[in-house]
């Protein structure tokens, strides 16, 4: 009677590594991450070798000394014996700023000139094409010197809004004034303030001194705002789960709204809110809020250039839909606008987002061209003055694309999570 037995287990080989399929993909990588780190190595320890010979070491003890330069546009306050430190975080406020409002307006512009491009009307649809061709084929740095010359030379100065038959009048009721130093809108002021300082009383015939707003009043704003924003939300959730549930929707956009706008109002009315306008003092307008040339110019050109790019997004990703879903629509008698905010938009969404978010990095880079009309962002305080005075162009450089990695990190993961929301899901 034979009996079976197993035959013997190869041995493991080193040629097995270059030779065997199962292992040669993996000592490939192995061999190459190598190579990069000790590619790595050789370069850092060339700058420390090269710096250490210039009399050079890396430190960041320059962040806290003194800036003694001035910033124009700021959201905080600064003045020149501030730190170096604080000044990059007038320019970091300053390039969010301008890479927040550039994604509203750049994402309004592009949705409205690509769902227009595909009018019937032809008047309106070639108007659209000459938009996003012109803004498409001109450098983004073309349009920041133009619109900054058109505001610059074609605004009226501020003396031309005084005597009784001006030149110029201040618009919106008398508040907003356009001007070739800027425009000036109202600003909000709080009697109540919790951070601001009271304003000292004011003898006779003086003005009494608008009310004024802190950092932490306007935290509390929009600590209040956001928690109303998810309060709706979650009423909208509990809508839509009693909708699948029963097949019938409760009506809760009375309550969304007031979840809104209630809590804000009452806020608001708390800090005693109000309106402070800009008005003509000596030879300038004051208070209110000024938007100088720089930033208009910066924003008004990121927005038109990015939504020219957008608007070719939106055009691509409606009509990757189906025009069945246009036709089963009419079916069912909706009309042009229902079907296509409720049916088509939703759907090419989800071939719209991944591409737009690529335009919002961009948008988000390109505020770097910021210095060629002088407004002072990241670029130009910490990327720029604060090099040439300090000398550690090292270290301001890597602080410099420190930030712009980890906010298009931020960026391109809440674009990705809202990407997972709208997807397909698998059932």
């Amino acid at each position: 009677m034979s009996t079976l037995s197993e035959p013997p287990k190869a041995s493991f080989r080193l040629s097995q590594l270059i030779y065997d399929t199962r292992y040669r993909s993996l000592t490939i990588q192995v061999i190459a991450s190598i190579l990069i780190a000790l590619g790595l190595a050789w370069l850092i320890n060339n700058t420390i070798v090269n710096l250490d010979n210039l009399g050079k070491d890396i430190k960041f003890d320059f962040l806290g000394s003194q800036a003694g330069y001035d910033i124009n546009q700021r959201l905080i306050e600064y003045d020149s014996q501030d730190t170096h430190a604080r000044a990059a975080i007038v320019g970091i406020l300053n390039t969010l700023l301008v890479a927040f409002l550039g994604c509203i307006a750049a994402t309004i512009i592009g949705v409205t000139a690509g769902v227009l491009r595909l009018s019937k009307n032809w008047l309106i649809s070639k108007l659209m094409t000459v938009y996003v061709e012109g803004f498409r084929n001109v450098p983004l740095l073309l349009w920041i010197l133009l619109i900054f010359a058109l505001m610059t030379e074609g605004m009226p100065q501020p003396r031309d809004f005084r005597g009784d038959e001006p030149a110029a009048t201040m618009s919106l009721g008398d508040n907003v004034a356009v001007t070739n130093r800027g425009i000036y809108i109202p600003r909000i002021g709080f009697n109540n303030s919790i951070g601001a300082e009271a304003a000292e009383p004011v003898s006779d015939g003086e003005d009494t001194p608008p009310p004024g707003s802190s950092g932490v009043d306007w935290l509390l704003v929009l600590g209040v705002l956001f928690a109303s924003f998810f309060g709706q939300r979650y009423v909208k959730q509990r809508a839509d789960g009693i909708q699948e549930d029963t097949g019938l929707r409760p009506t809760t956009w009375y309550l969304r709204l007031g979840i809104l706008i209630i809590p804000t109002a009452i806020v608001m009315f708390v800090l005693g809110a109000q309106v402070v306008s800009p008005y003509l003092k000596g030879f300038n307008f004051t208070e209110g809020v000024h938007l100088r040339n720089s930033l208009i110019a910066l924003w008004f050109a990121l927005s038109l250039y990015t939504g020219a790019f957008i608007a070719e997004i939106v055009r691509s990703g409606i009509m990757a839909v189906s025009k069945g879903q246009s036709e089963a629509a009419f079916a069912l008698g909706m009309r042009p606008n229902w079907t296509m905010n409720l049916v088509i938009l939703p759907q090419a969404l989800r071939v719209i987002i991944p591409p737009l978010i690529s335009q919002y990095l961009n948008l988000t880079k390109n505020s770097s061209l910021a210095l060629a009309v002088g407004y002072m962002d990241v670029r130009s305080t910490l990327g720029g003055i604060t090099i040439n005075q300090t000398g550690r162009e090292l270290e301001g450089m890597l602080l410099l694309g420190l930030f712009y990695l980890v906010l298009s990190l931020l960026i391109s993961g809440v674009m990705n999570i809202y990407n997972n929301s709208v997807k397909l899901q698998e059932r």
